[in-house]
């Protein structure tokens, strides 16, 4: 089993974004649980959400506390204490942000993908200048880091399951899937 961890701000959506990839997995005939971890939600505050993946049936009903990869929409999230809490030593964490993964040796002994989400996403216009919605192109980003998912996979989930601007969601997440550096 795979597990994925998404850490967010309330109006990013990264409880979007992991229904999304699961959806893409299940598409590659795996299966597939995604669910939120809720608290006082309110815009811009933290918010955690889970995919599990998998070649058998997915039995867990709980928490993910040990993931295989975090996902990070909002690079901020990166100085909380214990955010990589947990994930498995020399496994990625791919983070929305301008700068190097070498400028990310503060987390730990992970492989590190970053990507400029926030200016993808408004290139394509998802969200507003000062809120762009990063959920779908960072998917992109985690294609091809992680190699666990074909794009093209991420791309139709995006098309069926976003439910404004399906098609502007997918190209960006093409343009992550070529832009992301690790």
């Amino acid at each position: 089993m795979y597990e994925i961890r998404f850490h967010g701000r309330g109006g990013q959506g990264a409880v979007v974004a992991s229904t999304v990839l699961a959806s893409a997995f299940f598409k590659e005939k795996k299966f597939v649980q995604a669910f939120p971890n809720f608290g006082a939600e309110r815009r811009g505050a933290p918010v955690v959400a889970f995919t599990r993946v998998s070649d058998h049936e997915i039995r867990e009903r709980f928490g993910i506390y040990e993931p295989d990869c975090l996902i990070i929409l909002d690079s901020s999230l990166t100085r909380r204490k214990g955010i990589a809490e947990g994930l498995k030593e020399g496994h990625w964490i791919i983070i929305n942000s301008d700068k190097k993964p070498e400028e990310y040796v503060f987390l730990g002994l992970y492989r590190v993908a970053t990507l400029d989400a926030n200016t993808i996403a408004q290139e394509h216009g998802l969200g507003s200048s000062s809120v762009p919605i990063v959920n779908t192109t960072i998917l992109g980003a985690f294609s091809r880091a992680t190699g666990m998912v074909a794009i093209e996979s991420i791309m139709d989930a995006v098309r069926e399951n976003v439910p404004t601007h399906p098609e502007d969601n997918a190209k960006a997440a093409r343009e992550a899937y070529e832009k992301v550096v690790f």
